[in-house]
């Protein structure tokens, strides 16, 4: 590999580019008389200077620095003639100087060949300087390459040092985004160690393979300031390209700590004798170095200057400075006193009628014995209604929790809790009527769906909702049982109902046309639900109240069973937890009017009366245009008997010449007069009526699929609309919430509903 070792160090073209950087406090002299103390617009401290007469060349010769003007504006460089860097800035205080360095690169011609390679060097051996480990980062750029940082103490194969880190990248792809901080894909950064005069960044390529040679043939090393390179893609792309616009741009940032090397601080006088000694000025202090043997100099606390200078260490006017920049304020606290300024320090006066230290607390009013007994009334005061005003608080939130314990006790809560522990009912989310406020925006009136006869829907969000027990269940959430009227909390369906879907009005206005195929998915959906609170729940729930206006349609028009409105949760002395059930006019069972319970049987006879619903597009009770109401279930069955069925099925459905569609008609008609029937124990299960309905779904779709028809955009004809897979009405054996049990319930009917 072809190497380039100079006694400092090499950049390879050297930058004419400047930085202002001034270490030093403005109006104190920082290098030594006659000498100038900048070279363009850098500061030179004293030990360094421009020439040998200017600078501690005693201490060491590399302390002399050049201001080249020959390509422009001054530049300061350090290291040996012919070979030198361009210094950024230079620190006392720190004991550092940044200065631009090269980069190291190795280029591929293939896979395995290489085209070009470079390895840049520091060669800082019996000189002041060391690359900070704290300050800078081995960085490599390039992917499938493993970049070094190799040295020793004294540039022998003995003592070697390396550290390293690899990069990785499949394509560009698959690096780091621009911008951000190298992870090993596209580049890598790793730490250096401390104390190491001779180091460089190289790579390993002896049996090494870039496997992204094609579009990534240059990878990269350098030593960098810390926080300076900023990942690019672009970096990675082609022949020396990174290479070339680092050095149009003066080179890498580099942090040097530099230090005088003739050993550690001197421990005694005898000692500061016998050296050089190079804190000369009052005031001053040594501090040995973190980078290799050495120590710099720092002014005391309180004074500030150049150390290195006799009475470079001037004291601190730190009254001065609070006047003339507001930041120093903060920096140097007199608060409401008189700032005074001390060698290395100051102090605060507090004026008169005030006491107390200014620079801490600030200073305070002297109050006479007056105003203290009128202060320690009115605290006194203050303290005895502030008191009063929390007992108040107090004792209005414990009447108020009692108050939400016994609504809780009151509404069935306790039952509620050993019947969960119990494992009688499935776990149900008991809701705290915070909860419920904040999830309605304390009940607005924006949040309103609709109102019923046991009080008002709203609609909410809640951080934490539960799974679905079934797909075409409306799922209940949880309940509040801490107000005076209990609260249960649904999941929201947005779509609406069936019977504006139907029959218009609410969200809808006027109705509009439902295809076949829709209204026999949303049958076979809502049997489905019925089915599953029948017999497949862990106890059987009766709904009670199954109507259009109970059905509720999701965004893609999927049917959910729903009791919003009609049903209440009740706690009873010497029973379980039911939930109450009114019938509405219309869909009541005859059979259970008489008899004043509700069985299974009786959601059957009300479904019975949503098919009907569905087949003639008629409301449960019609005005038949004369201004009569008529029950339409009761003219259903009529025509059925007389066999005029076509006189009241909706026209619109389907053609008479259609005979797949009549036929599947005629079994709904059938399905929905057995249902229909005056005896309960003569009505199909709400399972076998499920199940004949999703036959009929299936026939449907294989008739449209025999007949091979399909709509202008491409999708298949009206008899599918509304979607849904055959089938899809499973039940689900897992679900874990009920709201209703028992074989027969007493029935309280509300003829206004």
């Amino acid at each position: 590999m072809q190497e380039a070792q100079f006694r400092f160090l090499l950049l390879l073209f050297l930058s004419t580019a400047t930085s202002s950087a001034v270490s030093s406090t403005s109006g104190r002299a920082m290098s030594l008389p006659g000498c100038p103390d900048k070279c363009g617009n850098v500061s030179i401290p004293y030990p360094f200077g421009v020439g040998d007469r200017c600078a501690a060349v005693g201490l060491n010769p590399y302390f002399n620095i050049t201001c080249d003007d020959t390509d422009g504006p001054p530049v300061p460089l350090v290291g040996d003639p012919g070979f030198q860097a361009d210094v950024i800035d230079f620190s006392l205080e720190r004991g550092e100087l940044r200065l631009y360095a090269g980069l190291s690169y190795v280029c591929y011609a293939s896979a395995t060949s290489l085209s070009t390679n470079f390895t840049f060097l520091f060669s800082l051996v019996d000189t002041p300087f060391r690359v900070s480990p704290s300050r800078n980062r081995l960085t490599v750029i390039g992917c499938s390459s493993l970049g070094l940082v190799v040295g020793s103490s004294d540039g022998s194969d003995n003592d070697v040092y390396a550290t390293g880190c690899y990069t990785y990248c499949a394509g560009l792809n698959s690096t780091d985004a621009d911008g951000e901080p190298c992870a090993g894909t596209g580049c890598c950064q790793v730490p250096i160690s401390p104390d190491v005069p001779f180091l460089g960044a190289a790579f390993r390529t002896s049996n090494w393979t870039n496997t992204a040679w094609r579009f990534n043939p240059c990878f990269y090393a350098m030593l960098a300031e810390d926080g300076w390179y900023s990942f690019r893609r672009s970096d990675l792309v082609g022949v020396l390209a990174y290479y070339n616009e680092t050095v149009d741009t003066g080179g890498v940032p580099v942090v040097i700590d530099w230090a005088i090397r003739d050993g550690w601080c001197p421990a005694t006088p005898e000692e500061k004798a016998q050296r050089q000694y190079a804190c000369v000025s009052d005031n001053s202090h040594c501090v040995n170095s973190s980078n290799g043997m050495g120590y710099t100099c720092n002014c005391s606390q309180g004074y500030e200057g150049n150390p290195y200078l006799d009475d470079g260490c001037q004291d601190i006017n730190e009254c001065v400075l609070r006047e003339q920049d507001p930041k120093y304020e903060e920096m140097y606290p007199c608060r409401l006193g008189i700032c005074i300024n001390t060698p290395g320090s100051y102090r605060c006066k507090c004026k008169a009628g005030t006491k107390k230290d200014g620079t801490s607390f600030g200073c305070q009013q002297v109050l006479p014995m007056a105003a203290k007994v009128v202060v320690g009334l009115s605290a006194c005061s203050i303290f005895v209604m502030a008191l009063s005003c929390l007992l108040v608080i107090q004792f209005q939130r414990r009447k108020h929790i009692i108050e939400k314990q016994e609504y809780f006790r009151r509404n069935g809560g306790l039952r509620l809790y050993d019947e969960m522990m119990s494992r009688q009912v499935d776990t149900v989310r008991v809701l705290t009527v915070d909860e419920i406020q904040k999830a309605t925006d304390n009940f607005s009136d924006d949040r309103i769906l609709g109102r019923g006869g046991h009080g008002t829907v709203y609609r909410g969000t809640l951080d934490d909702l539960r799974e679905i027990n079934h797909r075409h269940v409306v799922r209940l959430l949880g309940c509040c049982l801490e107000v005076h009227v209990p609260m249960l909390v649904y999941e929201f369906v947005p779509n609406g109902t069936l019977f504006e879907l139907l029959h218009g009005g609410g969200r809808r206005g006027t109705r509009t046309p439902v295809s076949h195929g829709l209204r026999l998915k949303i049958a076979a959906q809502s049997a489905d639900a019925l089915a599953y609170l029948h017999s497949s729940a862990s106890r059987a729930i009766l709904h009670g109240d199954v109507k259009s206006l109970n059905i509720l349609l999701d965004d893609g028009l999927d049917a959910k069973v729903a009791d919003f409105g009609a049903s209440a949760l009740m706690s009873m002395d010497e029973g379980e937890f039911i939930e109450f059930v009114q019938g509405t006019l219309g869909y009541l069972d005859p059979e259970s009017f008489v008899n004043r319970y509700l069985t299974d049987k009786s959601d059957v006879y009300s479904f019975g009366v949503v098919l009907v619903e569905l087949a003639t597009w008629k409301k449960a009770v019609y005005d038949d245009g004369s201004g009569q109401k008529r029950s339409l279930s009761t003219v259903f069955l009529s025509t059925l008997r007389q066999g005029e069925l076509w006189s009241v099925l909706d026209r619109d459905l389907v053609g008479a010449d259609d005979k797949a569609a009549v036929d599947l008609l005629r079994e709904l008609a059938e399905l929905a007069a057995q249902c229909l029937s005056p005896s309960g124990d003569e009505r199909p299960a709400m399972k076998e009526v499920a199940e004949r309905l999703q036959v009929l779904r299936r026939a449907e779709i294989q008739a449209v699929a025999g007949a091979g028809r399909e709509s202008s955009d491409g999708q298949v004809d009206h008899w599918m609309y509304g979607g849904g897979s055959v089938g899809r009405g499973h039940l689900d054996t897992t679900a874990s919430s009920q709201t209703m049990e028992t074989d027969k319930l007493p029935l309280n009917v509300d003829l206004a509903r």
